[in-house]
Formats: structure tokens, C-alpha cells, sequence
């Protein structure tokens, strides 16, 4: 989990870019979106741990799941129970160490992952269609952007490894 207390308290800023502005819309749009209505219903964490693993390659220690996912360890156990109980992780002896176990995202818990995907999929596209076409235009001409910004965040250690 990142310090934000040792952060820069004025990072760079960039003449062509407001990053504030750019942070503040990614952050309305981040509140919209994860609450977009999906027909499978589980809680955040849970979702957030099935991306990382279908995402941010499976399988993962406990204790690389705890940095990645933000919360403490007695939390993360938990709540891998349950997602194994539920048929959506599992749990195997880590061959590198015999002490330590790795959580392996299940075709299941793809299959969420997958089905919150596309029900996002089927809320947004009607929204998409309203814009004017030089805003759709816009959105596609940022998806390289964005695409190579996420890289850059992820090489620099910000996003789970």
C-alpha cells in the first residue's frame, strides 16, 4: 500500500494537460462506472480480487493480494474462503514454498468477471450512442492514451503486479 502521506505536495505539472481536471473526471466517471448495475451481484472486494487475478496474473500469495487488494490480511483469508467456497478461487501449495499457499482465479470466477463486463457493456452503449459523434470520436481518440497511461502506472508499481 503506497504512503500518500510522503507524496509531492505539487507534482509536475504538464502545460497541455490539466491533471486535476483530467483526475476529477476520471474519478466521476469511476464512481459512475462501478456502480453500474450488474446481473450477478457481489461486492466490490470480491470483484476487485477476481480482476487481479484474471487480470494481473493468477496465481497470487495471500500476502501479494493484501498489498494489491489494500486491506489486511485477516480480510484478505476471508474473504478468499468464501471465493473458494463459492467455487471462484482456489487454493493450492505454492512448489517454491512449501509454507505458503497461491490463489488461482477458477473458470468460474472468469465467468464473473466476464458477465460484469458485459452487463457494463450493455449499460454504457446506449449512453455512448447519445453523445454527439465529435465526443465519440474524442473517447476513441483517448483509448491509446488511456491504454498506455495504465501501462506506464503498472510499470511504475501503482497498479497490481
Amino acid at each position: 500500500m503506497d504512503d500518500l502521506s510522503h507524496a509531492d505536495p505539487s507534482p509536475p505539472r504538464s502545460p497541455d494537460l490539466d491533471v486535476d481536471a483530467f483526475t476529477a473526471a476520471l474519478e466521476n466517471f469511476n464512481r459512475f462506472y462501478i456502480r453500474l448495475p450488474t446481473l450477478e451481484k457481489h461486492p466490490f472486494t470480491t470483484l476487485s480480487v477476481l480482476d487481479t487475478l484474471a487480470f494481473g496474473g493468477s496465481p497470487k500469495r495471500l500476502t501479494e493480494l493484501t498489498r494489491t487488494e489494500q486491506i489486511t490480511q485477516p480480510a484478505v483469508t476471508q474473504l478468499v474462503t468464501r471465493l473458494e467456497r463459492d467455487g471462484l478461487v482456489e487454493r493450492r501449495p505454492d512448489p517454491s514454498d512449501g509454507r505458503a499457499v497461491l490463489v488461482h482465479i477458477t473458470e468460474a470466477g472468469r465467468r464473473v468477471g466476464r458477465s460484469r463486463h458485459d452487463d457494463r457493456t450493455r449499460h454504457l452503449a446506449p449512453l455512448v450512442a447519445r453523445l454527439a459523434p465529435e465526443d465519440r470520436r474524442a473517447l476513441a481518440a483517448a483509448l491509446p492514451a488511456l491504454t498506455r497511461l495504465a501501462e506506464l502506472g503498472k510499470a511504475d508499481g501503482h497498479e497490481p503486479q
